[in-house]
């Protein structure tokens, strides 16, 4: 109920700013639409503080944002997107697959300068993501065996040995570059870092050094207007 109510509340916001954005016609906020795909990961330590050696899966995020004119050719950029992240990891047993579902909320900078018909753009800047769904699937010979991924900060001593668990909160940083044309149609490319740990403090594990963090890249193509 409490992801429900946040999801819900962030999308009554973003839709507030972007009714605005439409209802002032010369004051240069404008607001786009935008879809793609992602290429993502989950990058860090696992328990024993080695190296994670996981493979990317494939993603993808829709949602919008708004331009804010802050400067001549610079603009804050403010978004609210669904976003899907996750990796694959195998050893000569079991195949992993773990797929997060996120709500995020992207806060760039952004300089549009004019090239040919259109505008350059490079934008850069924070994000908070929010988990609102996980599914992690693990294959072995002829067997599969799917689980709903658990979000929580801590894991207690006595919780089940068999449930996946992961942070709700993801906070990182994005950098993209595109190119926007002249009739609104606009394609960039993403990338993002996450610099928050995603995986939950375990009390069933003493001395354990894992630490988790979404890391990947991505494709948009989207329409401003």
């Amino acid at each position: 109920m409490k992801i429900r109510i946040i999801s819900i509340v962030l999308m009554l916001l973003l839709t507030v700013t972007l009714t605005k954005a439409q209802s002032i016609q010369n004051s240069g906020l404008a607001f786009g639409l935008l879809g793609g795909v992602n290429f993502q990961n989950l990058n860090g330590k696992d328990n024993s503080g080695d190296r994670l050696e996981n493979d990317m899966i494939i993603g993808y995020h829709v949602g919008a944002n708004v331009q804010i004119p802050l400067a001549p050719e610079f603009y804050f950029q403010p978004g609210l997107l669904f976003s899907t992240k996750g990796a694959k990891t195998s050893n000569d047993i079991v195949t992993a697959t773990y797929n997060l579902s996120y709500i995020e909320l992207p806060l760039n900078l952004v300089y549009k300068g004019s090239l040919g018909a259109g505008y350059v753009m490079v934008g850069f800047g924070p994000y908070v993501g929010y988990a609102i769904m996980g599914n992690a699937q693990y294959e072995g010979g002829s067997l599969t065996y799917d689980d709903k991924i658990e979000f929580t900060n801590t894991v207690e001593a006595g919780d089940p040995l068999t449930t996946t668990y992961f942070r709700p909160l993801d906070v990182g940083g994005n950098v993209f570059a595109g190119y926007e044309m002249a009739g609104g149609i606009f394609f960039q490319l993403n990338t993002q870092l996450g610099l928050l740990k995603i995986n939950p403090e375990d009390k069933r594990i003493t001395d354990n050094k894992q630490s988790v963090m979404n890391t990947g890249f991505g494709l948009s193509l989207g329409y401003r207007f």
